[in-house]
């Protein structure tokens, strides 16, 4: 048996709106033997442009009943019925979180007509509810009411049931069929030929720009895991209505899918992309010129088009590495910010600072040695290859980091000796660097220091590994 549903609410997500009108029809295969429908009052205001595309107005609905006095009706009517819809998750999402509320728990098979009418009947231009009845020359009355849109479905389920001669339905139902859990638009061909392999995945939508880039150990396995729950809530619901398309790029490397993603969500900026748009190191080590002339070292925070020397995930990273310079290379804590009150200078004391603060040092004396060691500071940061397993086993994989920043990566033939930078490079692809990503590869580096082949900073040739490599 077959219920078949529509629905009009007063939004497009369920956690956040209500439905003001249900029509259930029971088919048992057939034809229809038993209709229901009822407006439901919402409890909250159904907006204006909703209000002229169904009709239902906020008059209509307030003698109606609230969905938790119909809930117990409706839930007889769908349970142990296979619920149909035309965009299936869309009807079931609501009346499943709405019965949920009430005390009801659904859990029913659920097959979509726009994925079976693009099955059973392919070739169509368009597969909405209104045009798709036009194209197979099904009336279409009270488009955008329940009922109206209920009766086109059922008419709809009845030819896709006639002209089903390989079995879509049944293989629709079938429980180790994922199918019906997939986005309306998403072809199950694009699910079928993802690998099961490091990577990342692109998901386009209906004008195949990108809207969400993700990574996976597993690619076919983690974008499965996008459509395994059906989540009421508006971000989940225009995420999965906006996949149309799926592409991928193979990695041999977890670390190497990481980075990727990150460069090109920094690349594309996809709609559905959030957590690694935001991402920056918060503070920064900056030098700059006061009024006496005299250079200056400062951690502060990062600012906009802001051009820090060094970046830190914390400020007592870059007071930690502020005062290393200040002791290295005789440099003047006040003029640091480390010494922030009007006492005598620390330095000048304990004789570290030659008096740069009371203006006794000439600041070209002192302005040497604040450069000498943002040249120290950037000589010191390590040159060094990770190379681990590539994705077939005639190849092994490539990550560049040059004096602290992010090269690129790629692939290199198994049986190649690396000797120098130079070599290397010529064979990677070049990716920007991002604190984040620096950030991800100095700590795999740290946790995985078998994998690594460091370089000398001022040769680029490789630097023989000791134990403290």
């Amino acid at each position: 048996m077959y219920a078949i549903v529509d629905i009009e609410t007063t939004g497009g997500h369920a956690s956040a709106n209500g439905i003001t009108e249900v029509a259930i029809l029971i088919h048992d295969g057939k034809e229809i033997i038993r209709k229901y429908s009822t407006l439901i009052n919402p409890l909250m205001p159904i907006p204006v442009y909703i209000q002229a595309l169904t009709g239902i107005d906020e008059e209509m609905v307030s003698r109606a009943p609230t969905f938790n006095q119909v809930a117990n009706e409706i839930y007889s009517l769908l349970q142990d019925k296979v619920f149909v819809a035309h965009n299936v998750n869309f009807d079931f999402s609501f009346l499943r979180y709405h019965l949920a509320a009430a005390g009801y728990v659904l859990q029913t098979k659920k097959v979509c007509t726009v994925r079976l009418s693009r099955k059973i009947m392919p070739g169509f231009s368009s597969y909405s509810l209104g045009k798709l009845c036009k194209q197979v020359g099904i009336d279409l009355i009270d488009r955008h009411r329940a009922m109206g849109d209920a009766s086109a479905t059922a008419c709809l389920f009845t030819m896709l049931l006639e002209r089903d001669t390989e079995g879509h339905i049944q293989k629709a139902l079938n429980q180790r069929s994922k199918e019906q859990s997939l986005p309306p638009h998403l072809p199950k061909d694009d699910i079928d030929k993802l690998p099961s392999v490091p990577g990342i995945y692109y998901f386009h939508n209906s004008k195949a720009k990108v809207v969400y880039v993700g990574k996976a150990i597993d690619i076919r396995k983690r974008v499965n895991s996008h459509f395994a729950n059906n989540k009421p809530g508006r971000q989940k619901q225009d995420f999965l209505r906006d996949i149309h398309h799926i592409t991928f790029a193979e990695c041999a490397t977890e670390l190497m899918a990481f980075i990727l993603e990150a460069v090109e969500i920094k690349r594309l900026w996809p709609a559905h992309n959030r957590a690694l748009k935001r991402f920056e190191h918060a503070f920064g080590l900056y030098v700059f010129e006061d009024q006496n002339g005299y250079l200056r070292l400062a951690v502060d925070k990062r600012r906009k088009f802001s051009q820090p020397v060094y970046t830190f995930n914390s400020i007592f990273e870059g007071y930690a590495l502020i005062k290393q310079l200040v002791k290295e290379f005789n440099l003047c804590p006040k003029l640091c910010f480390i010494q922030r009150n009007n006492d005598q200078c620390l330095g000048m004391h304990d004789h570290s600072c030659f008096g740069a603060c009371e203006q006794h040092e000439i600041k070209e004396d002192y302005n040497s040695r604040v450069l000498g060691s943002i040249d120290h500071l950037n000589s010191v940061l390590p040159s060094f290859a990770i190379v681990d397993k590539g994705r077939t086993l005639s190849e092994k994989s490539c990550i560049l980091m040059e004096k602290g920043i992010f090269y690129g990566m790629g692939f290199i033939p198994e049986d190649q000796h690396i000797d120098n930078i130079s070599s290397l490079k010529d064979q990677l692809t070049i990716h920007p660097s991002t604190d984040y990503i620096r950030n991800m590869i100095q700590n795999h580096a740290l946790k995985h220091p078998q994998k690594l082949i460091y370089f000398d900073s001022q040769t680029y040739e490789i630097q023989p590994r000791t134990n403290g490599n």
